[in-house]
């Protein structure tokens, strides 16, 4: 039996044009995200790991493990 894993989706909106997109945690747990809409390249802020957790609706898969550790 082959399992497909399902990563939770998130909400992520570019600061510079205000778009938003639904991309999954595993799309959003990157370092670089482009904004289909403006094209503007999207860094997590200082202390973030990811995009999700600097421009999402909610933190990536491993902010949320590390937070019920």
């Amino acid at each position: 039996m082959n399992k497909t894993i399902q990563y939770p989706q998130a909400i992520v909106t570019c600061p510079h044009c205000q778009n938003s997109e639904i991309v999954s945690s595993e799309e959003g747990a990157q370092h670089f995200y482009r904004c289909r809409s403006c094209s503007a390249i999207l860094k997590p802020k200082s202390g973030d790991c990811c995009i999700l957790c600097s421009f999402g609706n909610r933190d990536c898969l491993s902010s949320e493990q590390n937070l019920a550790a």
